[in-house]
């Protein structure tokens, strides 16, 4: 039974946060594995966060918007939003890293793929800034009033042309995604709700000193419209309002929220049935993703290899363990670290990127801030795809060559499979894997490395 327990939370972990060394895991095994899902849920929102609160703040210092034509200018802002950007990543990877509330910075992640936004068109670091603590304080609590202040972002606005919607000209951007990729889904709504939705949403706009929502009410159309079947003056609030309450949007969230957290599933899954309850008429974040942990189907073989990591959260969870901040400098004194030797500076497909974390994720296929599309990233295939075995290989003996690997190195070879194992927080090997690494166990950055890319600690 206490094994059982042991690999239930070390699967919960991993995909509720970004994995747990042994101590950790044997700490929570001891309270059991509703316990350990009341541990996670307790840091959504406002909980204090230690760790990631240690994380020195992003530098987002931009100069005032150049000039439209000005090259010497836009040269210069381009320069300085590319700087922000690259601190921004560094700065949300260690918080991922450093966390003591792993859900909420793991459904942060999640909200910023659902919400995809990129700074390549919104081209102000504050902004993206902005909605990343948007969602990590407001995306445990209703998706009602998430919806709605996701409506009224700055960087929201500007990514999906809410601040070119007026009265005379409606852009219809926002008022579509809103519906296909945020609350409803494909086929749920038609055009003539798109027209409706862009004239609700006209005047909206945000302040550039304070990044804050303003209105203007002369470019605002105040007539009567006809909105998924309901009819009246309506404004964004109430535009937002009717869509999250139309009877698709819970199975479209749920649905998204189980193929993130478990494995892929259609809306009209039993297992979307099973969480509607627990999401209720208050639209619960934190009461559907309790439902979803303590549901049978989350334990299941399906779901221990039903997802493949994402590039963010595999770095991420592989720094936890091997103890490196996205920088990859060693986070404690190792002297027995195989860290401690400079980096291969050996040509790899990794090194034009420049060694950070933030950077070789962006290798990888999965750039923080900056989401391939609105549709955000792809999931399992997407990332084998983008991914070769030898990229793969690369990045692990990377991280094995800075990361402390000394509990493997200093155990015997016979049981250096097992310290592997618990190093990376996984509860075993299969035959096929564990016959693998046998062959390097002679040698601890290799078999590191390797079990890196296998996978059980591939599949999330």
């Amino acid at each position: 039974m206490a094994n059982q327990t042991r690999s239930d939370i070390a699967v919960l972990y991993r995909r509720a946060g970004f994995s747990l060394n042994s101590t950790e895991l044997d700490q929570l095994v001891l309270a059991g594995y509703s316990s350990a899902v009341d541990v996670l849920l307790s840091g959504l929102g406002g909980a204090p966060d230690p760790g990631g609160n240690s994380v020195p703040l992003p530098n987002l210092v931009t100069p005032p918007p150049p000039s439209k034509g000005n090259l010497v200018e836009i040269k210069a802002y381009n320069r300085s939003v590319s700087a922000a950007t690259t601190d921004m990543q560094r700065w949300w990877m260690d918080r991922m890293i450093s966390t003591s509330t792993p859900l909420n910075e793991k459904l942060t992640l999640f909200w910023h793929g659902h919400f995809a936004t990129s700074v390549a068109k919104v081209r102000n670091p504050t902004l993206m800034y902005m909605q990343n603590l948007l969602f990590r304080q407001a995306g445990g609590g209703s998706f009602a009033t998430l919806m709605q202040e996701v409506a009224k972002d700055g960087a929201m606005m500007v990514w999906l042309d809410t601040i070119s919607d007026k009265k005379a000209n409606p852009n219809e951007n926002f008022a579509r995604e809103m519906m296909e990729l945020f609350t409803l889904g494909v086929g749920n709504y038609s055009q003539q709700d798109v027209v409706s939705g862009a004239r609700s949403f006209t005047g909206w706009n945000y302040n550039r000193l304070v990044y804050r929502y303003v209105f203007d009410p002369l470019q605002h159309d105040f007539g009567s419209k006809t909105y998924l079947g309901q009819t009246g003056n309506w404004n964004g609030e109430n535009i937002v309002s009717i869509a999250t309450a139309r009877p698709e949007s819970p199975r479209f969230i749920l649905a998204k929220m189980w193929s993130h957290f478990a494995y892929p599933v259609a809306t009209t899954d039993n297992v979307v049935t099973d969480l509607l309850g627990a999401y209720g008429s208050g639209m619960s974040i934190s009461g559907a993703l309790r439902a979803i942990f303590l549901h049978p189907a989350f334990l299941s073989a399906t779901t221990r290899t039903g997802l493949v990591k994402q590039p963010v959260e595999y770095l991420a969870g592989a720094a936890r363990a091997l103890g490196l901040d996205a920088s990859l400098t060693p986070t404690k004194s190792n002297a027995s670290a195989s860290g401690s030797a400079p980096i291969s500076t050996e040509a790899t497909t990794l090194t034009r990127f420049g060694v950070t974390l933030p950077r070789i994720a962006g290798a990888l296929g999965q750039k923080l801030f900056d989401p391939p599309n609105v549709g955000g990233w792809g999931q399992n295939g997407y990332w084998l795809d983008t991914v070769t075995a030898q990229v793969r290989l690369e990045v692990g003996l990377l991280l094995a060559r800075r990361g402390d690997i000394s509990t493997v190195q200093s155990a015997p070879p016979s049981q250096r499979l097992d310290a592997t194992a618990n190093l990376l927080g996984l509860d075993g090997w299969g035959s096929t894997t564990a016959a693998a690494l046998n062959q390097v166990t002679s040698r601890p950055v290799e078999l590191v490395a390797l079990a890196l890319t296998s996978p059980e600690y591939v599949l999330a």
